[in-house]
C-alpha cells in the first residue's frame, strides 16, 4: 500500500473470497505498524465508536478497523458456522483482507471479546506479522459463566431491548448474526473448544485485559493466556468493569493500551 496516495480517513468495501467486508482507515497517511481493531462477538466496526482513533491519535500510529463477514457493513455469512468459525476468520478472511488491501505493514491486533481470540490465532499462524497483541475478553476455552452469559443474551434479544439496539449496526443481518453467535456457543459440540495448545506459537508482546465483573468470563482466562503463550504477557484485571473494557473502565483501558503500543512499536 503506498500510504502517501491515501487521504487521512476513509471507508470502502472490497471483495475477499467471494463477499464484500467494510473497512475503514483513520490516519492512514501515517507511517509505522498498523493497528488493527477485531470487533466482539456481536460487534462491528461502528460499535468501536471513537475508541480507534483515540488510540491512534495517542499512539502516532496509522489504524484499519473491519467488519467481519456477516457483521456490520460487510455482507451476510453465506454458510452456517462451526466450531472453527474463530480459526476461519483468523487463518482465512483477515489475511485475505490484508492482501485485498495490499497491506504488508507489522501489526498490532487489538482484539476484543472474539476478536481477541481471532486476534491471538492470527499470531499464532503468522507470528511473523505480528509486534504486539492487545486482547480485552479474549477466551481460550468454554467457561459455564460465558456460557451463562449467552443465555442471558439470549432472552434480552427475544424479550428486551437487545434486538433493537444490535440493529443499528448490523441491519437486516441482525437475527442472523445473533443466531450465528449464541447458536453457536451454546451448542453441544462447542463446550470442548479450547485453543490453549494452539497459542504457544504467539510469541509477540501481549497485554491482555479484563473487567473483574465480565459477565462472560473469569480471571482464569487471563491465567490461561499468560500461561500458554511463549513471548512476554502483562495481564490487568480491571477492578469495577464487565466485558468492555474500552468503555467500562476507558480511561485505564486505553492509557495501558496506549503504553504498550508505544512500548512494542518504538523501533
Amino acid at each position: 500500500m503506498v500510504v502517501g496516495a491515501r487521504p487521512a480517513e476513509f471507508d470502502g468495501c472490497i471483495g475477499v473470497g467471494g463477499t464484500r467486508l467494510a473497512y475503514r482507515y483513520l490516519h492512514a497517511d501515517r507511517r509505522g505498524p498498523l493497528l488493527l481493531f477485531l470487533h466482539e462477538g456481536l460487534g462491528s466496526t461502528s460499535l468501536w465508536r471513537d475508541v480507534p482513533g483515540e488510540i491512534g491519535e495517542r499512539s502516532g500510529l496509522p489504524v484499519l478497523i473491519y467488519d467481519r463477514e456477516g457483521y456490520g457493513r460487510s455482507d451476510p455469512l453465506r454458510t452456517g458456522r462451526t466450531r472453527a468459525y474463530l480459526h476461519d476468520y483468523a487463518w482465512r478472511e483477515l489475511p485475505a483482507l490484508l492482501a485485498a488491501l495490499d497491506e504488508h505493514r507489522p501489526l498490532v491486533l487489538i482484539g476484543h471479546s472474539d476478536g481477541g481470540t481471532i486476534a491471538l490465532l492470527f499470531a499464532a499462524r503468522f507470528p511473523d506479522r505480528v509486534v504486539g497483541i492487545v486482547t480485552e475478553a479474549a477466551h481460550v476455552f468454554v467457561e459455564p459463566e460465558a456460557l451463562a452469559g449467552i443465555r442471558r443474551a439470549v432472552i434480552e434479544f427475544e424479550q428486551g431491548d437487545l434486538r433493537d439496539r444490535l440493529r443499528r449496526y448490523h441491519g437486516e443481518k441482525t437475527d442472523a448474526t445473533f443466531r450465528a453467535w449464541s447458536d453457536t456457543w451454546t451448542s453441544g459440540g462447542f463446550r470442548g473448544w479450547n485453543i490453549e495448545a494452539e497459542i504457544g506459537t504467539v510469541v509477540c508482546p501481549i497485554l491482555a485485559l479484563q473487567g473483574a465483573d465480565d459477565e462472560y468470563g473469569t480471571p482464569a482466562q487471563l491465567d490461561s493466556i499468560r500461561n500458554h503463550v511463549s513471548g512476554p504477557c502483562r495481564t490487568i484485571l480491571l477492578p469495577d468493569c464487565g466485558h468492555v473494557p474500552h468503555f467500562q473502565s476507558r480511561q485505564r483501558a486505553t492509557a495501558a493500551i496506549v503504553e504498550f503500543v508505544k512500548s512494542v512499536t518504538a523501533n
